[in-house]
């Protein structure tokens, strides 16, 4: 595997905690949800990780913030399903306890990362005069 920056951001740890919790909550959600709400959740989670990782790479304030963008967009996903999840009895407010906590330092992080990165003026879609 690449050594890269990303790796080193506390926020990319977490959406690996986040990421490891999603799969382990889900192992025990009822077989017909494996295709619906088990696969929207995860593929959610991997979003928010691989989201980071790609901003990171990228070059410009303007692509790193959009990547950074859609990872948080993921985050929320991720707790609109897992709200869902409750609903349905699946799991409880027990089970997710930990799990809310890192997907609030995961949200939190994003947003400051986000609001931190302002465009470059040669990344601007509007010419200057």
């Amino acid at each position: 595997m690449l050594n890269l920056s990303h790796k080193k951001l506390e926020v990319y740890k977490i959406s690996f905690l986040l990421m490891r919790e999603i799969y382990n909550l889900t192992n025990f959600f009822p077989n017909d949800e494996r295709y619906g709400l088990v696969s929207q959740l995860r593929r959610a989670a991997i979003s928010v990780c691989c989201n980071i990782a790609e901003g990171a790479a990228r070059l410009s304030s303007k692509e790193k913030k959009r990547f950074y963008e859609i990872a948080r967009a993921s985050v929320v996903e991720i707790d609109t399903q897992i709200e869902i999840a409750l609903q349905l009895n699946y799991l409880s407010a027990q089970e997710i306890m930990d799990f809310e906590k890192n997907e609030e330092s995961a949200f939190r992080m994003l947003s400051k990362m986000i609001a931190n990165l302002t465009p470059e003026r040669n990344d601007s879609d509007s010419s200057t005069i």
